[in-house]
């Protein structure tokens, strides 16, 4: 397999087919709401806890036409019904991500890590979901509380040299600079 291009998605206000109706697709339905995507799902048997959320729900298999219009699909089913999933939207090339089936999918989710403004995402290439989980747990653990004011600081400082011209090259060290001297305040404190 070729090297993967990590990307992160803006799926505000975007269509988004959720294929399947149990305890996973309703921990990637959570998922998908927090990035503001308009999701639908399509499922024969659909758990409570997702029709509570409020999305369009249709209770029934999937069929290839679910997929118009969508920007991404999460197929969270069957093998089975993953892989129809997945060769439908090839042909419409939509992105799909199946769910604990590398095989059929063209796209993958991987261990994430929000703090303090900062995501962090790594990925074992869908090959060992269960390590990424623990080098997720690893690095938000690493990252320090005060993670907030760092990226403020960052972008307070990135600003001021952009108005005052500073070489690209330049700015990567004035930051390292600025941010020593948050974290020596910090221990200090």
């Amino acid at each position: 397999m070729s090297d993967l291009l990590p990307l992160f998605l803006k799926l505000e206000g975007r269509s988004v087919l959720l294929v399947g109706g149990g305890r996973v697709a309703l921990g990637r339905l959570k998922s998908l709401l927090a990035a503001g995507a308009r999701v639908r799902v399509v499922a024969p048997e659909v758990d409570p806890g997702i029709t509570a959320r409020g999305v369009a729900v249709e209770q029934r298999p999937f069929e290839p036409a679910d997929l118009d219009g969508a920007w991404l699909a999460v197929a969270a089913a069957t093998p089975e019904a993953n892989r129809a999933v997945a060769r439908a939207a090839e042909l419409r090339r939509v992105f799909v991500n199946a769910v604990d089936d590398p095989a059929a999918a063209s796209a993958y989710t991987g261990g994430i890590v929000r703090k303090g403004g900062v995501l962090v995402a790594l990925s074992t290439e869908g090959r060992a979901p269960a390590l990424a989980g623990l080098l997720r747990e690893a690095l938000e653990a690493a990252l320090p509380d005060d993670l907030e004011s760092w990226v403020e600081t960052a972008a307070a400082l990135r600003s001021r040299q952009r108005e005052a011209g500073v070489a690209v090259e330049r700015r990567r060290p004035a930051l390292l600079e600025e941010l020593n001297r948050l974290y020596d305040a910090g221990v200090r404190r």
